[in-house]
């Protein structure tokens, strides 16, 4: 009998597994590609620092906005609007404005929103000092002018609701900006006719004017323009740009994690992300590029070579993720593990814990021999199975040496045998050999085997091995879910998503993954999800998603216009509403 104090080490081996290859995949996107033209660029990217941390462009189209409000479920839909009225309200409302009558007229085609690095103060040398704290996040928007005098007649507006304006100078450029007693800070600048800027902090005002007028700046970061020349779009509903280093910068900081100085070298070899968005008729497709800066020490290491294990899962599949090597794609984990401050499971820690469970030794006795495709999924339980045992994780892996994956797999079958007395035998499914091991957690089981010879399977929970043994007669890349999921485009690659929302969440076949309230009416407006990874050469990498959406139709009028209250904290985002 296992003791019941004793942590089962199959699910702690299994489910360390499920976080790394699931969450860990970091995206690794693009480069050296064809040059995005200006109008590829965000609006004012001349206008927007180089170290700004992310920066979002969305457009002001309103037929694209209406298309947007109509996808989801009517409690969604519902509640989407509810939150577009609450930024109206905050961002246009508490000014005094009205988008229709105060902006609309004079705005162009798209506003881009930059988000700036809160400001970290010195850390202190004292061992056991706590790390300082961020002061409040800048926000920069920049809006284009269409109409320079309608554009003037709305600075000088008057603005009862929040006061009159100060009115000062910097570098020739006239600043209109809230008293320094004002709860809510708004500073506003045309520049030259061109631009109308708004911030949240006098101090990104001058910043910003400091970048229009020679500044290191948006546009010119290295990589950016080839990397929007391979995502750009005709008409994309947004865009958006993460500069990595800052970002993992800010997110070490916020959990508490001080990087030695070689962490932030490496961490300084990343150069960007940017993404597009476009709204489609079934849903919001994304394509996505990363790359490291052009002299980077780091390069990327792989092969497009992921193609076959959706061939190999049945079609009721709910979710998986899926790679071209997991042997490469753990040396770049750990490699990437001592620099990223959000890696999910430290490689050290999932070692120990192998170590400790089961007496083996993870990178010698199967890293070695795990240099194929695999992939990790969830598939759901085949009719008759007990009603407890909803799906069963499946885990396959294409061997590089079959005689040093079988000598793994007979000493995790001794180690469960002798050290956890656990009930292990042959059996046979379909006419192949196969090993089951029978858990004394509410009749689930544990079977090993062989695909095709080189593929190791091992699921646990429901019993699901005759599903894939033989070749499932309607396989996931067959089924329609699947292939209405999945982006077009990267037909090479190197690893994929999928999640199937509507069965594993919303049909709650997948209890693990049921959600708070909160969460509900947000993911009940997703049908479906799929993305698909490649290595476009050393240093880029793209990185493409499609979320497939339900559709309610034609929306209710927005929420009329309502004041905050004085006790509500503004958003610090400044976009037109639609």
């Amino acid at each position: 009998m296992v003791e019941t104090k004793k942590k089962f080490p199959l699910l702690l081996t299994v489910g360390t597994a499920a976080v790394l290859i699931g969450g860990g995949g970091a995206a690794y996107w693009f480069l050296s590609q064809p040059k995005a033209s200006p109008e590829d660029l965000p609006v004012g990217a001349e206008v927007i620092p180089q170290d700004a941390l992310m920066t979002i462009a969305v457009t002001t189209d309103q037929g694209q906005w209406q298309q947007l409000r109509e996808f989801g479920t009517p409690q969604s839909q519902a509640a989407f609007d509810k939150n577009l009225a609450q930024v109206r309200d905050r961002v246009l409302t508490a000014n005094g404005f009205d988008y229709q009558q105060d902006i609309q007229p004079w705005i162009g085609n798209e506003v881009s929103v930059a988000f700036l690095a809160p400001y970290l103060p010195p850390a202190s040398t004292t061992p056991g000092t706590p790390p300082p704290v961020p002061q409040q996040q800048a926000v920069i928007a920049v809006l284009p002018i269409r109409d320079a005098l309608q554009a003037k007649q709305l600075l000088e507006k008057p603005r009862p609701q929040t006061g009159k304006l100060v009115t000062r100078n910097y570098k020739g450029v006239e600043i209109k900006e809230s008293p320094a007693t004002a709860t809510q800070k708004i500073s506003v600048a045309a520049l030259d006719g061109k631009y109308l800027l708004v911030t949240t902090d006098p101090k990104a005002t001058d910043k910003a004017i400091d970048t229009y007028q020679g500044g290191p700046n948006l546009a010119a970061t290295p990589g950016y323009n080839q990397a929007l020349g391979r995502i750009s779009t005709e008409q994309p509903f947004g865009k958006v740009y993460v500069n990595l280093p800052i970002a993992a910068m800010v997110t070490a900081n916020n959990a508490g994690r001080t990087l030695t100085p070689e962490n932030l070298a490496q961490m300084q070899q990343n150069q960007g992300l940017a993404a597009t968005a476009d709204l489609e008729a079934e849903g919001i497709q994304f394509k996505s590029v990363s790359w490291l800066r052009p002299d980077s020490e780091r390069k990327y290491n792989g092969k497009n070579n992921a193609r076959m294990m959706p061939d190999r899962l049945p079609a009721d599949t709910l979710m998986m993720v899926s790679g071209g090597s997991l042997k490469q794609f753990w040396q770049q984990y750990v490699e990437g593990a001592a620099t990223s401050p959000v890696s999910p499971i430290p490689p050290d820690g999932l070692r120990s814990a192998i170590k400790s469970t089961v007496e083996l030794d993870w990178d010698q006795d199967f890293v070695n021999w795990m240099d194929g495709e695999f992939s990790l999924a969830l598939v759901s339980a085949p009719p008759g199975s007990p009603p407890n045992l909803p799906f069963s994780l499946l885990f396959m892996v294409q061997a590089s040496d079959r005689r040093a994956a079988e000598t793994a797999l007979k000493k995790l079958d001794d180690a469960m045998t002798n050290k956890y007395k656990v009930k292990v035998e042959a059996a046979q499914v379909a006419g192949q050999n196969v090993t089951n091991w029978t858990l004394p957690l509410g009749g689930s089981t544990v079977t090993h085997g062989w695909l095709d010879n080189n593929v190791a399977f091992l699921s646990l929970g429901a019993p699901i091995a005759s599903a894939i043994l033989p070749k499932p007669a309607i396989t996931l890349a067959g089924s329609d879910a699947f292939k209405q999921a999945m982006p077009p485009g990267l037909n090479s690659h190197n690893g994929q998503f999928y999640m199937n929302v509507d069965q594993a969440v919303n049909a709650k076949r997948l209890p693990i993954l049921q959600l708070p309230p909160g969460n509900r009416e947000l993911v009940a407006a997703i049908k479906s999800i799929g993305v698909t990874a490649a290595i476009t050469d050393s240093r880029t990498s793209r990185y493409d998603a499609f979320v497939g959406l339900q559709k309610a139709g034609n929306p209710a009028p927005l929420p009329s216009p309502t004041m905050p209250s004085a006790t509500t904290t503004p958003e610090p985002v400044v976009v037109p509403s639609p």
